[in-house]
């Protein structure tokens, strides 16, 4: 470019349109400085365009030209730059060779208003992104969801819900309405070791009583297979166990748990080297887990499912069919309802046997209809031995049965005809007395292949499920209802529930939401 005053002078990025000889105009912005303009900030090279405008295209008379008079106006001055003299130009031009010749990088703010409509993300500074599991654990993680196809989709779903993660009634951590507010800083994680599965949820509390759901994992590691038989954990299934607690403990690492709690149950209860292995999951995971008692698996069965006994309930039977144990709880509940159901437990019991065990016994891959009744009436043998009085059920409705275990929800998912197993559909379903037999009747008349075909099964509960099936019942023999609840939860929410309640997250987040809306 020819400066038209001193010759050659050296291009400027982002330069004004009087300084181009083609005179056209500059397609950057021109609004309000603040009473001073980005070249009155910088007079040398000011007077440079300037002065190029000049010769460009000459300046009208301001008097006789509102408009040209006001664009002076907003550039701040730069007429008396217009006027400046060639000296000045020449120190201008000096002054910006020896900041080239000093490598100097400072970009202009000229240039960053120019194309400011243009930045990307390169522009921002980014936000420390949270180090990713290795590509280890991720597969293994995607193998955990291929071969555990419910708990994946309940996970997925929970990560949705979490980013639109509308909440159901229900109080189960998943979803969340509009003026629901989750606490980052209050995550609480609750681990379940099974005699049939390891599962484990994280998440944050909400509204009093409920909570979302940040990560969870499931994972069939049949820790009670053959226990009954030898009365020890085998190898083969403690291996199992070990790999679904590493993947849980990499889930817990990589997060800030405010407070968590890891349980086992009736197999490590029941196998003589329980305790042994045990210490092997902490030298090679770090897990701590502890040992539950039988009241205390009832009590948490019966707080994770708290919110599906409604205000019109007077009585209820909730039982949780598990691998190797089987808890059941009477509750009743007077006028005055306490905060925690499980305070309205009047009698409990634990049977010794769950699908696993039962199935081992009696088989559960080729089941007769005389196979299924023998199994039926072992567990009815012992009910026998429970010490409870008798329910009235009144004609209004208020006394119903609540199944929270793999099996009620697998004979709602087959009611329902679902393509794929879907927890927002099981959850809180009511089911009648004649549904319930219908489809056990409907599972008893398939073989293995067709149990383990069926999307609501498949083959890893395939051999299972009748197994439960009879030990529901025998429940339902004991104590007839007209309609029954399927819970789509278990100890693990009654873990979360228990811990936030202990901590007072909900009184707390309560007050926050009162101090949020006054102040705004």
């Amino acid at each position: 470019m020819e400066d038209p005053e001193g010759g050659a002078k050296p291009q400027f990025d982002g330069a004004s349109a009087a300084g181009r000889k083609d005179g056209k105009k500059s397609r950057r912005r021109k609004g309000k400085r603040g009473g001073q303009s980005r070249n009155a900030a910088h007079p040398a090279s000011h007077e440079l365009s300037g002065n190029a405008g000049q010769s460009a295209r000459p300046m009208e008379d301001a008097a006789g030209n509102p408009a040209r008079k006001r664009k002076r106006r907003r550039r701040g001055g730069q007429g008396a730059a217009q006027d400046g003299s060639s000296q000045a130009m020449e120190q201008a031009r000096a002054a910006s060779y020896a900041a080239r010749a000093e490598g100097e990088q400072t970009p202009s703010r000229r240039n960053r208003r120019k194309h400011r409509g243009k930045r990307g993300l390169q522009g921002r500074p980014l936000t420390a992104a949270k180090p990713s599991p290795p590509q280890q654990e991720s597969r293994a993680e995607e193998t955990v969801q291929r071969a555990e196809p419910r708990e994946a989709q309940n996970s997925a779903n929970a990560g949705r819900r979490g980013r639109q993660d509308g909440h159901i009634n229900s109080g189960y951590p998943g979803d969340r309405q509009a003026g629901e507010h989750a606490w980052p800083d209050e995550l609480y994680a609750a681990l379940d070791l099974g005699t049939n599965n390891c599962r484990l949820l994280i998440a944050q509390p909400t509204r009093p009583g409920q909570f979302r759901v940040v990560d969870a994992f499931s994972r069939i590691v049949r820790l009670g297979e053959g226990l009954a038989a030898s009365g020890r954990l085998s190898d083969e299934a403690m291996e199992r166990a070990v790999e679904a607690l590493r993947i849980c403990a990499s889930k817990l690492r990589n997060r800030e748990i405010r407070r968590m709690r890891l349980i086992a149950t009736e197999a490590c209860r029941q196998a003589v080297n329980g305790e042994e292995f045990l210490a092997r999951v902490v030298a090679e995971t770090g897990l701590a887990l502890e040992i539950i008692d039988r009241e205390t698996e009832a009590r948490l069965a019966v707080s994770g499912c708290s919110s599906l006994v409604g205000r019109e309930t007077r009585s209820v039977v909730l039982f949780d069919i598990g691998g190797g144990s089987s808890e059941i709880a009477v509750i009743r509940i007077g006028d005055n309802r306490f905060s925690r159901l499980a305070n309205h437990i009047t009698h409990w019991t634990s049977l010794p046997v769950g699908v696993v065990t039962l199935s081992e016994r009696h088989g559960g891959r080729d089941v007769t209809p005389e196979a299924f009744e023998g199994m039926v009436r072992e567990v009815g043998g012992m009910l026998e031995g429970f010490d409870c009085p008798e329910i009235e059920v009144a004609q209004t409705g208020d006394f119903h049965l609540i199944g929270t275990s793999g099996t009620v929800t697998t004979l709602a998912g087959v009611h329902l005809d679902l393509p794929r197993y879907d927890r927002r559909k099981v959850d809180g379903i009511w089911l009648s007395d004649d549904e319930v037999s219908a489809m056990q009747a409907k599972l008893l008349s398939w073989n293995f292949e067709s149990r383990a075909a069926n999307p609501c099964i498949g083959p890893d509960r395939a051999d299972l499920v009748l197994a439960g099936c009879a030990i529901l019942e025998a429940i339902r023999r004991r104590w007839p209802s007209p309609r029954m609840r399927v819970a789509d939860r278990g100890l693990r929410e009654g873990l979360l529930t228990d811990m936030m309640a202990d901590d007072g997250v909900w009184r707390r987040n309560r007050n926050r939401r009162g101090q949020r809306a006054r102040s705004g």
